[in-house]
């Protein structure tokens, strides 16, 4: 069956406590899988603009680049979290486009993982970068 679109909407009034009915547990699964793509990428997109002081695009091209910069690099953390954001960023478009998703709360569970799997490959790269700035001084 079609996902009804207008449940994002009983999402959102739930969310902004302005209720006038209750989400449906798909728009809750969908948005969960947009949201963690979300929480991955835009610390994975800081890190590149606070920690490695990189000019970034300001489109949606940014996406792209950001996937990009990690995926080229030769350090095995940054090619994890390549990885990790093209698989969050599929699922995050089928959340947000496909009109029927099968699967939808394994792919919720995963995105789950996913995004918390970069942020910890994030911290760690903070801690690697810690780490040789202690040693050179």
């Amino acid at each position: 069956m079609s996902f009804n679109w207008e449940e994002y909407l009983h999402l959102a009034e739930e969310l902004t406590g302005i209720a006038n009915s209750i989400a449906g547990e798909e728009a809750r699964l969908r948005s969960t899988i947009s949201r963690a793509y979300y929480a991955a990428f835009i610390r994975a997109r800081n890190y590149l603009r606070v920690h490695q002081d990189i000019d970034l695009p300001r489109n949606g091209d940014v996406h792209r680049y950001v996937r990009e910069y990690f995926d080229r690099s030769s350090n095995e953390l940054h090619r994890m979290i390549a990885n990790d954001l093209a698989r969050l960023r599929i699922s995050r478009n089928r959340a947000d486009s496909d009109d029927i998703m099968t699967q939808l709360p394994v792919l919720a569970r995963m995105s789950l993982k996913l995004a918390a799997r970069v942020l910890a490959n994030l911290d760690a790269l903070l801690l690697q970068q810690s780490e040789v700035k202690r040693l050179q001084t």
